[in-house]
């Protein structure tokens, strides 16, 4: 009988005092129970820490490893990928929550279309998730060509097949660590990445995050080109170009306001 597959959910945590209990209780309502949290606590100076304790005592699902200095995002998403144990890898920030289906029906449709890559659409709520604002839907199909242009996986709906295309590390990058994760993942797989077409995670967005101002990351997407991919400047400035047009004419075609 061949195994059922375990899902290892990435989270890098670190002063999520006010969200981490609800993110790591969206995950235990899961209706698919075969997952472990790899959880990675970035020397939060809040209750974060005392928080995750307490429940991984209580679920042994639950792994926590914890920094004694701030490393960032992407180390703490590396070394939770490090901890991982699973078939299939999927992310979770400490501040998002996922529908109770989520991780059911998305292995369901990447073993259905035997896919190595996989997103969904995903729903942006207020800071308190009580309103939902916007829906970001997934391309049904995503090449590597055209995740070259634009991140378009939300990188808390992305899963992939860690059995097949290995474990995948984010580059050094202070910002858009996760788009050069998923182009990766789609270019290990020889494949398209498959978008499933239905609401299964909640972004929350927060007064304080830098993605809510998309122009101050600019100089991170012209970095992505030149230091993660290694374009020239003049290349690097092109895709940067066709970047905005992605961004300002593509991307808005799959927004609907709620």
């Amino acid at each position: 009988m061949k195994a059922t597959p375990v899902i290892s959910v990435i989270t890098p945590l670190y002063n999520a005092e006010h969200f981490i209990e609800a993110t790591i209780q969206s995950l235990q309502s899961q209706t698919y129970k075969h997952w472990e949290a790899c959880i990675v606590d970035d020397a939060s100076t809040d209750a974060s820490n005392a928080i995750v304790t307490k429940l991984a005592a209580e679920d042994s699902r639950i792994r926590l490893h914890t920094e004694t200095e701030n490393r960032g995002a992407a180390y703490c998403r590396n070394k939770a990928t490090e901890m991982a144990n699973g078939s299939f890898i999927a992310f979770l920030d400490a501040d998002d929550l996922w529908h109770p289906e989520k991780l059911a029906k998305q292995l369901s449709f990447m073993q259905e279309k035997a896919c190595m890559v996989s997103f969904t659409n995903y729903l942006h709520m207020d800071e308190m998730g009580k309103s939902f604002l916007k829906r970001v839907k997934a391309l049904p199909t995503l090449t590597y060509q055209k995740q070259l242009t634009n991140n378009y996986i939300g990188n808390l709906t992305g899963m992939y097949n860690a059995d097949k295309l290995g474990k995948i590390l984010a580059p050094n990058l202070r910002k858009r660590q996760d788009w050069a994760v998923w182009l990766t993942a789609i270019e290990r797989s020889g494949n398209p990445a498959l978008g499933l077409q239905e609401d299964l995670a909640y972004y929350r967005l927060r007064r304080d995050s830098m993605s809510t101002n998309k122009w101050k990351l600019i100089p991170y997407n012209y970095q992505f080109y030149r230091s993660f991919l290694g374009f020239s400047t003049l290349k690097s400035t092109a895709y940067l170009l066709r970047f905005f047009w992605e961004y300002f004419i593509e991307r808005p075609k799959q927004f609907e306001r709620l």
